[in-house]
């Protein structure tokens, strides 16, 4: 089996690793460039809990705030094992999506205790903003990142990809599900998505990823690369 990775290269060269000890081969093409925000360390006086949404939200802070007090709530297991791994001790994980995390929150959390500050990128998905406020919490997004969308397969993806050399995608959001559906269709490849499987991480990737005609469309029971990665196994 030879798959396709499209994460942010810092998240698909562990993945990578981990499926090539499966006898899987890989092809990296990160569709996502992370671009980090330099600045000074943050305001944390008045903070009670940091939320995370991605490991990339982890790594934007950390290179800007040696604090690894405060504890951390995490919107799944990546992105807690990533906080952890950057040497944060106290880390709650979610292990699912906003909804959540806001649901996290709102049962471990005193709304009067402190600001909820979200570490995150430029664009963010669901409104966890608006479900945290509806519960009373005050909420602030710090933006330390962006990421910039890839314009163009690589060489040697497109000519894979037209050879029918690769059998699977794996998609891990929905704006890189979006960005491999335009790619696809801009490099006429619909029809050889119609011959692969698309490993979704959750039925909102999904949903981008199926306005392609794939020969499969599978979606993990969990919004987390372990779930993800039990699909793999099915397969083969």
């Amino acid at each position: 089996m030879r798959l396709l990775i499209t994460r942010p290269r810092e998240d698909a060269e562990p993945l990578a690793k981990v499926l090539r000890q499966r006898g899987i081969e890989v092809i990296l093409e990160p569709l996502l460039e992370v671009v980090y925000e330099e600045g000074p360390a943050l305001d944390l006086d008045d903070v009670q809990t940091l939320l995370v949404t991605s490991a990339n939200g982890v790594r934007a802070f950390a290179r800007r705030d040696a604090n690894r007090d405060m504890p951390v709530y995490a919107v799944g297991d990546a992105s807690a094992r990533a906080a952890a791994e950057a040497g944060f001790t106290v880390v709650e994980s979610a292990a699912g999506d906003v909804d959540a995390l806001a649901e996290l929150v709102r049962s471990r959390l005193v709304p009067g205790a402190g600001t909820l500050l979200h570490v995150a990128g430029t664009k963010v998905a669901g409104d966890l903003k608006g479900m945290l406020q509806d519960a009373g919490f005050a909420y602030r997004r710090a933006v330390l990142y962006e990421a910039h969308t890839a314009v163009g397969f690589s060489a040697e993806t497109e000519k894979a990809l037209h050879r029918g050399d690769v059998d699977g995608v794996l998609l891990f959001s929905p704006r890189t599900a979006a960005t491999f559906v335009d790619l696809a269709e801009a490099a006429d490849l619909s029809g050889a998505c119609a011959a692969m499987t698309v490993f979704c991480l959750s039925p909102a990737v999904a949903a981008k990823a199926g306005t392609l005609a794939w020969g499969r469309v599978r979606t993990a029971a969990r919004p987390d690369q372990e779930a993800l990665l039990a699909m793999l196994g099915d397969e083969r």
